[in-house]
């Protein structure tokens, strides 16, 4: 019999998956939700992963399966007379094929997102890069979510009449559902200022003296004060709104929610006011709860009154189908609710649209943003500087008639891994989603262009003005160190050290597990759902840099081409002035005909990474399943996972009738049927 069950066991774990390609969660010891009088989902960073994660089994649930698991939850909190709430702190977009290779960019991404009954959802920086998409804020999502959409601080001039508005309502009062909670709610974005000239971003300090903000914190039939937005909850803007809060409320519970930095992180306030932030890009679903609120009561609850002490509890889920169905108490059979399956339906057809599965060829090894120092012949940044800068650019005509080049490109400019396998249109856009091309200045004394990585990497005036105006070049993860100074380790190379706000193991007895987020935050280390073990990260410069026609090393030309990413040339233009070479922008060009980023990196892959066309006879491997930003994932033996297989109450009714076909087979051939059968 066991020849018939376990070549349909990789379909069994594939089937109780919304996208066709999404890998089979794994089994893992999993802790409970604390679920209370106030409970919330919390999303953050999505960045397009509506699809979820095709490569890592412990991200696969897509935002179909995040509908039909809060439809769930609605349904407990309904049965048992508590609330539920959930709440989105911006930066939708940017990150994914879904939203960057659409056109136009955001043509599935609005209809997507909206199929999703939010709360209270705010604008994150990148949804204000450019005027289109932040006119698709004000056009999609503002109506879309109509009264939740929340804008305490963002104003855009309106596309129609060319006037200066509030992007959405400045703040929100209501009460929940079933308790009669009476809830006042802001929304904000940090003090952002690279945003496109149609918004205006007003300082947070600024905002806490607005008279409109003053006048509303006198309000006293409150039982809780919400704080949401894409703001991280160390930075300086939440102590900020905190302390002129608390100043205005001293009594009043304030639940604060953030985003931006892309990690798990749970700060405490005081013993009434704690921060949740839940990652980035659908790889955690942040869960929160309260208890001992106070509320007006409705029709079915009588009123309360604030408990001596308040429970603020916190549970950052691994947004998988293994932990969903556990936390709903549904199995494959009852968990797929018919809106989830429409909207994970929804998503497939834009891939498929969109052709997402196209390969354009085969990585030969992993590639890491942050799992490998820099340099190291896994890290990305190597692989970037070492061979597709050069080998791209050297085709230019400036070096084919005997120039010299350095090009420069920000850390930050690299979304995400690259795994062994398949190179296809949407490793494309995962890993570099944006438009920004090359650009270049001519004939720049090597003295001063070869100082250029120094200022933009080093301490110092350049460095400090990006601080002072909260532009940073490197990966939001390692910007997150600036509030988490633990985060790196100075013992050795640059690591991150896995100390009090970092990853670090649960318990060393849970020997077996596989990689994933082990977080420790101000509550302790029993925040994630999922038992992983710990993962280690490296630290990587604002920027790398590559010589393109010459040996750094051996060679001093007197003068190169500058090279560099146009989101970085402000900076470049500062620190060649500070160098005493003065140039503007009339002094840059394109290079390589204004071609992307996006598009160098994928020619490359075509020329170099496709193996198969060049008579490679070997079929490409897949890559490996991976879990946790990136690290990959231990594969489980065939026989663990065939075990699991077999026993998940997942698959109970699909193993009874394999295996009920398999005893008639059985029995068909046995001399039994011969005795009892006709013949």
């Amino acid at each position: 019999m066991m020849h018939l069950l376990l070549p349909l066991v990789p379909f069994l774990g594939t089937a109780l998956c919304a996208q066709p390609s999404a890998p089979t969660p794994i089994a893992a010891p999993l802790r409970e939700l604390p679920w209370a009088q106030l409970n919330f989902l919390h999303t953050t960073d999505i960045h397009g992963w509506w699809g979820g994660h095709l490569q890592e089994p412990s991200y696969s649930a897509d935002w179909g399966d995040y509908i039909s698991f809060a439809k769930h939850l609605h349904d407990k909190a309904d049965a048992d007379g508590s609330d539920l709430l959930l709440v989105d702190t911006g930066d939708r977009i940017e990150g994914n094929a879904i939203y960057d290779s659409s056109k136009p960019r955001g043509k599935f991404t609005y209809e997507i997102a909206k199929e999703q009954r939010i709360d209270l959802i705010c604008s994150g920086n990148h949804e204000l890069y450019k005027k289109t998409s932040s006119d698709g804020e004000f056009y999609h999502t503002v109506p879309d979510f109509k009264g939740n959409y929340i804008a305490s601080n963002l104003d855009i001039y309106n596309p129609k009449t060319g006037k200066l508005q509030p992007l959405a309502p400045l703040y929100k009062k209501f009460t929940t559902k079933n308790q009669g909670i009476r809830i006042l709610a802001f929304g904000f974005i940090f003090d952002f200022t690279m945003n496109a000239n149609n918004t205006v971003i007003h300082k947070v300090a600024d905002t806490m003296k607005e008279d409109w903000f003053q006048e509303v914190l006198q309000e006293r039939d409150v039982d809780l004060i919400l704080v949401f937005g894409h703001v991280d909850i160390r930075s300086v803007e939440y102590a900020t709104i905190f302390s002129t809060i608390r100043g205005l409320q001293p009594f009043t519970p304030i639940q604060f929610f953030g985003g931006h930095s892309h990690i798990r992180d749970y700060k405490r306030f005081d013993s009434k006011s704690v921060a949740l932030e839940s990652g980035r890009y659908m790889e955690t679903l942040g869960f929160m709860s309260i208890d001992g609120l106070s509320s007006g009561g409705t029709k079915k609850q009588v009123a309360v009154s604030q408990t001596p002490k308040l429970t603020f509890s916190r549970r950052y889920i691994d947004n998988n189908l293994f932990s969903l169905h556990h936390h709903s108490n549904k199995d494959g059979n009852s968990f797929p609710t018919k809106h989830g399956l429409n909207v994970s339906g929804q998503i497939d057809e834009a891939r498929k649209s969109l052709g997402l599965s196209k390969r354009y060829g085969c990585a030969p090894h992993d590639l890491w943003v942050n799992r490998r120092p820099y340099p190291h012949k896994e890290s990305i940044f190597s692989w970037l500087e070492e061979q597709v800068f050069p080998q791209s650019v050297a085709q230019s005509s400036r070096i084919v008639d005997g120039g010299k080049a350095i090009v420069i490109t920000n850390t930050g400019g690299i979304r995400f891994d690259i795994f062994k396998g398949s190179f296809t249109k949407d490793t494309t856009f995962l890993v570099s989603p944006f438009t920004s091309g090359l650009r270049y200045i001519k004939d720049v004394p090597y003295k001063a262009a070869s100082r250029v990585i120094k200022l933009l990497n080093n301490e110092g005036p350049i460095a400090d003005m990006m601080s002072e105006q909260n532009a940073y070049l490197q990966p939001a993860e390692q910007i997150a160190a600036k509030y988490r100074p633990q985060m790196y380790s100075h013992l050795g190379q640059d690591s991150f050290v896995h100390d009090l706000h970092a990853q670090s193991p649960i318990s060393a007895q849970h020997d077996r597990l596989f990689p994933g987020y082990t977080t420790r935050d101000d509550a302790g280390e029993d925040g994630d759902d999922t038992l992983h073990s710990e993962i280690q990260f490296y630290n990587v410069p604002n920027c790398i840099q590559a010589s393109v026609g010459f040996d750094a090393k051996k060679d001093t030309p007197e003068n190169v081409d500058l090279i560099y990413n146009e989101f970085i040339e402000k900076w470049v233009i500062l620190a060649l002035e500070y160098l005493d070479e003065k140039y503007g922008e009339e002094d840059t060009h394109a290079y390589l005909d204004g071609k992307s980023f996006t598009d160098i990196m994928t020619d490359w892959v075509k020329e170099h990474w496709d193996f198969v066309n060049a008579a490679n006879p070997h079929k490409p491997t897949m890559p490996p399943k991976t879990i946790s930003k990136g690290r990959t994932l231990q594969e489980p033996s065939f026989a663990r996972t065939t075990v699991q297989a077999l026993t998940s109450s997942d698959n109970r009714p699909i193993i009874t009738a394999i295996g009920m076909f398999a005893i008639g087979v059985t029995f068909l051939h046995s001399s039994w049927a011969e005795i009892l059968l006709p013949a």
